[in-house]
């Protein structure tokens, strides 16, 4: 069975320049090299989504300016539904500064522009397309009080919802209800538990936290180490795959985008999901960029036969 996902994301025009390695406070370095991509976490997590098989549509906001019409392209190309991307008159399409270092590691500078104008009221035209959907996903590279009523319709319909806490913040009053699966890695999980992820107790605190919280399925990522994973079936650790690392740019955006590719909608799978999920986000890291670097099926597949 292939999942309809649908992705109320972020659409940024990514801007990155490769340098030896981060600048210090007040000093100014040479890049070596400049790239420009279509991005942003939503961008991402959706095309990772598509290229592993699922049906994929997108709910976002673009500037109305050249970069707007650069990422409805850049989504065409994966065949995602851009139907419900609306174009903001009076703010930019969202773009993204990133210095990525010859260790592939990366700081990222984000402009919101159209992503952070999005209202509530840009869901409603979406109903539609959410009640015809099995998985909704959303981050926080747009307003959590547009997830919110994303998520509220999707209960609605019977529809599982997926939450990437990224950037991280403290979540809106009512979110925490209409979420099935919360995704952070664990910076993130942290900020919201005031529990530090650092051993196997730590991460049951944090799932019992979020528990409390009314948020029963959980995966932590936790970089090249692996993912927890709790539900009231279980929980357990699966480890990554051992790659090197060229640029971990979109890593955890294509973790969570191949994961609502697999996952049943009761999470029954999770394990396996999760392992395939694993599989996408090491090939993701041995590439360069965001969008370019995000594999297909058939990579998946041939790379871990």
């Amino acid at each position: 069975m292939t999942n309809k996902v649908v992705v109320l994301g972020s659409l940024n025009v990514d801007t990155t320049l490769h340098i030896a390695q981060m600048p210090k406070p007040g000093e100014t370095i040479r890049a070596m090299s400049k790239t420009n991509s279509a991005g942003g976490k939503g961008a991402n997590q959706a095309v990772a989504a598509a290229r592993s098989g699922a049906a994929t549509s997108f709910i976002g906001q673009v500037g109305k300016d050249g970069n707007g019409q650069f990422m409805i392209d850049a989504l065409k190309r994966d065949q995602i539904n851009v139907d419900h991307i609306k174009v903001d008159d009076q703010d930019g399409t969202g773009s993204a500064v990133i210095l990525l270092d010859e260790n592939g590691q990366n700081s990222i500078m984000v402009y919101g522009g159209a992503n952070q104008a999005m209202k509530p009221t840009i869901v409603a035209d979406s109903e539609a397309l959410i009640e015809s959907s099995d998985i909704l996903i959303s981050e926080f590279e747009t307003p959590q009080e547009v997830t919110l009523e994303a998520f509220k319709l999707a209960k609605k319909h019977g529809v599982t919802t997926i939450l990437n806490p990224a950037p991280a913040a403290k979540l809106i009053d009512g979110l925490a209800e209409v979420v099935d699966l919360i995704v952070p890695n664990e910076t993130e999980s942290a900020s919201l538990t005031e529990i530090e992820v650092n051993d196997q107790a730590s991460m049951d605190a944090n799932a019992e936290k979020f528990t409390k919280m009314g948020i029963k399925n959980l995966i932590i990522t936790i970089g090249d180490r692996g993912a927890y994973y709790h539900t009231p079936a279980g929980s357990g650790f699966v480890p990554a795959f051992k790659v090197h690392a060229k640029d971990t740019t979109a890593a955890g955006d294509t973790f969570i985008g191949a994961l609502s590719s697999e996952i049943n909608k009761d999470f029954s799978n999770i394990k396996a999901a999760l392992t395939y999920a694993q599989k996408a986000s090491s090939i993701t890291v041995q590439r360069l960029g965001a969008l370019p670097s995000i594999p297909t099926a058939k990579e998946i597949a041939n790379q871990y036969k």
